[in-house]
C-alpha cells in the first residue's frame, strides 16, 4: 500500500482477525495491523494517538458494546477523525446496513467471503485500490 501508516481492524472475530493478518502476510502488504475488538476500543485508540492517526479503518458492522454503525456516527463527526477513509468489511448483505454506511460517509463496503482464497483476492484488491489512490498532504 502507499501509504504506509497504520490500518486499524475494528473486529470483534478473532478469526477475522488472524485471517486479515494471514492475508496481508501473504500479499506482503506491510503496514502495521492495528485490532481493536468494538468500536468503545476503537474510539479509545484513536483518542490515545496523539494526532498520530490510521490511513485506513476496516470496520465490521456487527459488534458487542457498540456497533459499527455507532462507532461510525462518532468518528465521521469528530473533525480530528472524519477525513480517515473507512471501508466496512462485514457480512452484512442487508441494503439498509450499506445505505446507513454511505450516509454516514464510508469509502467503500464489502462483503466477508467464506472462503480464505477469495477472501486474500478481496484484500488483494483493497490494497491494490488503495495503493492507486491518493491521499491529502
Amino acid at each position: 500500500m502507499k501509504n504506509k501508516g497504520d490500518i486499524l481492524l475494528v473486529e470483534d472475530d478473532v478469526v477475522d482477525h488472524m485471517l486479515v493478518k494471514r492475508a496481508f502476510k501473504e500479499l506482503g502488504i506491510t503496514n502495521t495491523l492495528q485490532i481493536a475488538s468494538n468500536g468503545e476500543e476503537a474510539l479509545d485508540f484513536l483518542r490515545a494517538r496523539d494526532g498520530e492517526k490510521p490511513c485506513i479503518i476496516l470496520l465490521d458492522l456487527n459488534m458487542p458494546r457498540m456497533s459499527g454503525l455507532e462507532f461510525l456516527k462518532i468518528v465521521k463527526s469528530d473533525e480530528e477523525h472524519k477525513a480517515i477513509p473507512v471501508v466496512v468489511l462485514t457480512t452484512s448483505r442487508e441494503e439498509q446496513d450499506k445505505t446507513q454506511s454511505f450516509k454516514l460517509g464510508v469509502a467503500g463496503y464489502m462483503i466477508k467471503p467464506v472462503e480464505y482464497d477469495q477472501y486474500v483476492e478481496l484484500i488483494k484488491t483493497f490494497d491494490s485500490y488503495w495503493t492507486l489512490s491518493e491521499f491529502p498532504g
